[in-house]
């Protein structure tokens, strides 16, 4: 098979080859032109969920304007930053990409306060984190296949999307099959990706939005370092200006990334997977200096955008649309679409529930909502 000889010459020794992967939960015949990881990257592109992310939040509500990013767009410039990192660090390209673009499949309608509005829901139930949800979508909620459940998408896959979990040590009902180490250094290049996409490009319709000024960031680090190194030209207008600040700022922090990696591969005389495995932490993925900027910018953004009034004002009114189609949906699980209701007795009202509200585009969820309204009055 070419893929097998072309993972041999093109990858570095501690790159996770395809062709030793740990399987998949439902043994499935290997196709003779494409690798697991590809079969992988097509299954989450064909998914309904993937599509799903074209109308789902990722700061801006997605009819405020077709400019800002979606949560699908999102996915798409991590996958291209990622993508960068690991073919510069001689990794797995495929399963670089294929990590980055399931990375947000289980985000919530209206972005972060949609997901603590279904926490806070579903705390009886141990809580809800998207990681996971991305988890069970992938593992369950898809349906493709005779035979088998989900996507049945390869265990390093499976494994990526559990560890990108900030709750992951908790979930001890995942250890057994994934451990306590470190993921593969493919996962932690799209973490790190996931990192510089939504700093900078949060930063950057923030600015397009008008809920920030250019006066405002001037004093950021960052961006006085950018500044330095853009054409004198580009100054002269607003759009341009902010299109070169910003593409500069993620060059900078890619190609920290990558001489950091390289020096962390280097000093840890990492060799093989299964040297980055036993490290049992990450790798250090920026310098003490990007850090520090990055530092800055997170704590400017948290400020002045994610608290801003407005953004707040919009993620309480969202996050109440998502309370009252629980609350309504519990009382009258007769609502729920019929594949959902025959779900409930089985695993429970809450978790059907979770997982239908969950699966909601932004429009969708408030299309419900006014539907629900008008026709029940309930809400």
């Amino acid at each position: 098979m070419d893929w097998v000889e072309r993972e041999y010459k093109l990858l570095a020794s501690y790159a996770v080859f395809a062709s030793k992967s740990r399987g998949r939960r439902y043994p499935e015949e290997i196709h003779p032109f494409r690798s697991p990881f590809h079969r992988d990257r097509d299954r989450i592109l064909h998914s309904a969920a993937f599509r799903r992310l074209k109308y789902k939040t990722q700061v801006f509500i997605f009819h405020e304007g077709d400019y800002y990013r979606t949560r699908l767009t999102h996915t798409l410039e991590v996958s291209q930053i990622a993508r960068t990192i690991a073919v510069a660090l001689g990794l797995n390209e495929v399963l670089t990409e294929t990590i980055a673009l399931v990375h947000d499949l289980g985000h919530t309608p209206f972005g972060h306060a949609g997901e603590w509005a279904l926490n806070e829901m579903m705390e009886a139930e141990g809580g809800f984190e998207h990681n996971l949800q991305a988890l069970r979508i992938v593992d369950y909620l898809e349906k493709r296949y005779i035979g088998f459940p989900g996507l049945n998408l390869s265990w390093e896959v499976r494994e990526a999307i559990a560890k990108h979990s900030k709750r992951y040590r908790e979930k001890v009902e995942l250890h057994d099959e994934f451990g306590l180490n470190a993921p593969s250094l493919e996962a932690q290049v799209v973490e790190s990706s996931d990192e510089i996409a939504y700093d900078t490009h949060d930063l950057d319709d923030a600015l397009a939005s008008g809920l920030i000024s250019f006066e405002d960031v001037k004093d950021l680090e960052v961006w006085q370092i950018a500044e330095r190194l853009i054409p004198k030209d580009a100054r002269q207008d607003r759009e341009l200006y902010r299109h070169y600040i910003v593409r500069t700022i993620i060059n900078l922090w890619v190609t920290d990334a990558i001489k950091t990696l390289q020096q962390a591969i280097e000093y840890n005389r990492i060799v093989k997977v299964d040297d980055i495995r036993s490290l049992g932490d990450r790798l250090t993925c920026f310098s003490q200096d990007t850090q520090r900027v990055m530092q800055e910018l997170k704590e400017f953004l948290h400020n002045r955008v994610y608290a801003h009034p407005e953004v707040l004002r919009r993620a309480q009114d969202s996050q109440y649309i998502l309370r009252e189609l629980f609350k309504t949906f519990l009382e009258r699980p007769d609502l729920l679409p019929a594949h959902f209701y025959a779900r409930i007795e089985r695993e429970g009202i809450r978790r059907v529930i979770c997982d239908y509200i969950a699966g909601m585009t932004d429009r969708y969820a408030l299309n419900e909502y006014e539907k629900i309204r008008k026709q029940y009055k309930k809400i």
